[in-house]
């Protein structure tokens, strides 16, 4: 058995907090309404941090507040109430990047343990040694680090560290980038991105595009935007390089998204940590990981500086889309009859796929559909409404049912 790293999961709002807990996150990090960097997620008040408290300490789990943005003049005023509260309230830690927060935060929340943002470019255990003395308690990794310069710091530096194992990578150092800055006047380091790396480009002159020979190739002329990165097949490496935290990251993206992702990493950690000597990788775990993929993947930096055909995104290649269909509300066993909340449009005579916590999943046929009022419908075709079907098999409250919208072909997982 191995010491088991905690599993952290992003949430938008309370939904996916939940969601997130219920599929097995240990953690989750969410955003206030200051001092983050994701101004268009779903922010949380004070009061909706303290249910969602409550929600993750009844099931054992911890929240954290990612407060870390780069602060200019004007910016950090505030920022000693916003961290008391939160202490105050009993929040589990804050994310901090900028020294100047990280000070306030040390000085006037006492208690309230502060972890150091990926933002702040951690590459060495000095580094670490550093703000461990500073007094913090965890430092979040560059996303640049690979695997030999974590076990690395894990030799010299009493301190936990957390790195990201899955989601969309930044092109950028650590995300500092000022693309969006002049691209589109949104400060990325404020809470703002654009995301102009995602944009498409090409290469022009005043008579015309320059890239046909890419054309020729399918390729695209230019790009800055990145591969997503995965690292289920390698929980053991990061296992046995004393990574105390595995992060994925999401905040914007969809339940299904956060359901789908820590479903499979708590099966990974689990049956790895349960017992290393057995532990046999899975297909499907990986099978189940494209099903919300939205990119190709790939390691990133663990396993050495990947060149441009493993890092950039270039033109998009057909991986398995599905969609989030519907969430189950409740649950009949007399008649096995599933209550749904619908989320995309689904009818009679579609084959579906059903999955919940603890990596349960079955498909089967949609044959008879009704409404809330016990009439027999064909479609599902308004947004949010409330449908009853007939399911094979036993489902929860929160269970997933998602639907394939094309048939593409598969596309493995980017090794570097």
């Amino acid at each position: 058995m191995r010491k088991r790293p905690e599993l952290l999961a992003p949430a938008g709002n309370l939904e996916k907090l939940k969601m997130a807990i219920r599929y097995g996150a240990d953690a989750v990090y969410i955003g206030g309404q200051q001092f983050g960097l994701r101004s268009r997620a779903g922010n949380f008040s004070y009061d909706e941090m303290q249910e969602g408290i409550a929600f993750a300490h009844a099931h054992a789990a911890k929240v954290y507040v990612a407060a870390n943005m780069v602060t200019h003049e004007g910016d950090i005023e505030g920022a000693g109430t916003f961290f008391t509260t939160l202490r105050d309230i009993g929040i589990d830690a804050v994310i901090v990047s900028d020294p100047a927060m990280i000070e306030v935060c040390l000085s006037e929340a006492p208690g309230l343990p502060v972890h150091l943002s990926t933002q702040a470019s951690a590459t060495n255990y000095e580094t670490l040694r550093f703000w461990k003395e500073e007094g913090l308690e965890r430092i979040v990794l560059a996303r640049e680090v690979s695997m030999e310069e974590i076990r690395e710091m894990k030799r010299h530096v009493d301190v936990e560290i957390e790195t990201f194992v899955h989601g969309a990578m930044c092109i950028s150092y650590s995300g500092r980038c000022t693309l969006s800055n002049h691209m589109a006047l949104r400060d990325a380091n404020r809470g703002g991105c654009a995301q102009s790396c995602r944009w498409k480009y090409g290469f022009f002159e005043a008579d015309g595009l320059l890239t046909p020979a890419m054309e020729a190739r399918d390729e695209e002329p230019f790009s800055m935007s990145s591969v997503d990165l995965s690292m289920v097949r390698h929980i053991p490496d990061l296992v046995e390089a004393g990574v105390d935290s595995l992060k994925v990251e999401g905040r914007m993206k969809s339940i299904h998204y956060v359901a789908t992702v820590c479903n499979v990493y708590r099966k990974v950690i689990d049956a790895y940590c349960d017992d290393p000597e057995a532990f046999e990788f899975d297909p499907a775990w990986e099978e189940e990981i494209w099903k919300a993929a939205q990119r190709e993947l790939s390691t990133g930096f663990y396993y050495g500086t990947p060149t441009e055909k493993e890092q950039l995104f270039g033109q998009r290649r057909a991986i398995p889309q599905y969609a989030f269909a519907a969430r189950v509300i409740a649950y009949d066993e007399q008649t096995r009859e599933a209550t749904l909340e619908q989320r995309n449009h689904f009818r009679c005579g579609e084959e579906v796929e059903f999955f919940g916590p603890g990596f349960t999943r079955f498909t089967q046929r949609i044959e008879e559909m009704w409404d809330v009022e016990g009439k027999r419908i064909e479609t599902a075709h308004q947004a949010m409404m409330t449908v009853r079907v007939r399911v094979d098999y036993p489902v929860g409250v929160d269970f997933i049912m998602r639907k394939r919208k094309v048939r593409v072909k598969e596309t493995a997982a980017i090794e570097t």
